[in-house]
């Protein structure tokens, strides 16, 4: 778990402000992997947040504050998604905008891992985001994901060989 102490203060409120402080971009930068759209995304976050303001009593390890709010923010994702029903447009309707704030080569690399990743089967994928978007230790996702620690490293290992073996992708998914 991580090794920064996340809770300081002495009252629900300075705890849970001290939280909010130190994980809020990890946990929307998280968020925002898994529904892919920046406004849910917030929505999401805000009520992660707002679930752990609620039971902030059961955090009993401040350094597992990370994968608590994590794990909080799978299952609110997996209820929103039940409630979720995306609006349909017409495609033709619709343009791409063009931009010229990256490098095509730097952009063209990110859009295929990011496609990559997401065309994984899902018991692959949500380790891997886990890891690369969260930076847990196969130790904390089996926690998070409430599985065997050799089962993630062996989905971890799978999602990294897909990625290789489709897209020549290694330096960026492989670990340090």
């Amino acid at each position: 778990m991580s090794e920064i102490p996340v809770l300081k203060g002495n009252t629900k409120k300075q705890r849970y402000e001290s939280l909010v402080a130190a994980l809020y971009q990890d946990v929307f930068r998280y968020a925002l992997w898994i529904c892919k759209n920046k406004p849910m995304a917030e929505d999401l976050v805000q009520e992660t947040f707002l679930r752990a303001w609620r039971s902030l009593e059961s955090l009993q390890n401040d350094k597992a504050a990370k994968a608590w709010l994590f794990t909080i923010l799978r299952r609110e994702n997996a209820r929103q998604y039940e409630r979720y029903r995306p609006e349909l447009v017409d495609i033709d309707d619709q343009s791409i905008a063009e931009s010229d704030s990256n490098e095509p080569d730097s952009k063209m690399d990110r859009e295929l891992l990011h496609n990559a990743i997401k065309r994984l089967e899902s018991e692959y994928r949500e380790p891997l985001l886990l890891q690369v978007i969260g930076g847990f230790s196969g130790k904390e996702i089996a926690e998070i994901l409430d599985l065997n620690n050799n089962t993630v490293m062996t989905r971890l290992f799978r999602a990294r060989s897909k990625l290789k073996t489709e897209f020549g992708l290694s330096t960026e998914i492989d670990e340090d």
